[in-house]
């Protein structure tokens, strides 16, 4: 198994990083160039820069990522395309993207857009707390 991370939003990636360097499970950092960092990477930590287009680091992934892999994304797009690709895919806030739920995920933001895009406001996503980051690192470490 091998982690990657959808990184260039991604508010857990020190969980990320400090877990998975214990279970000695590399973990790959995609984000743009915009994001860049000098700062050094732990052992067993890669970071990819990629370009700044609207999916580049998806498309990164998922040239990457293998059965069982595990993703951490926000995207929607991009859980799709990992779940079809048999990896984990799991958000931010600790809530596992799965073949019964993408659908409905997908659907509803395609109508958020359509809503946007006829000129009409939509609400945005809350505000990450602390309590989803703990969520987040227990369903992570369960899935270690």
């Amino acid at each position: 198994m091998k982690i990657y991370v959808d990184a260039d939003a991604c508010p857990v990636k020190d969980i990320i990083i400090s877990e998975g360097t214990k279970a000695n499970i590399p973990v790959t950092l995609v984000t743009s160039f915009s994001h860049y960092s000098a700062t050094k990477n732990p052992e067993g930590v890669e970071t990819i820069y990629v370009d700044s287009g609207a999916d580049a680091a998806d498309y990164r992934i998922m040239k990457l990522a293998q059965n069982g892999d595990l993703i951490v994304t926000q995207d929607y797009g991009l859980a799709s395309l990992g779940l079809a690709k048999g990896c984990t895919v799991l958000h931010h806030k600790g809530f596992i993207y799965t073949n019964e739920n993408i659908d409905q995920l997908l659907q509803s933001r395609y109508v958020s857009a359509m809503i946007r895009k006829s000129g009409k406001r939509t609400k945005g996503p809350k505000p990450f707390t602390s309590e989803d980051r703990e969520k987040f690192k227990e369903v992570f470490l369960s899935l270690l």
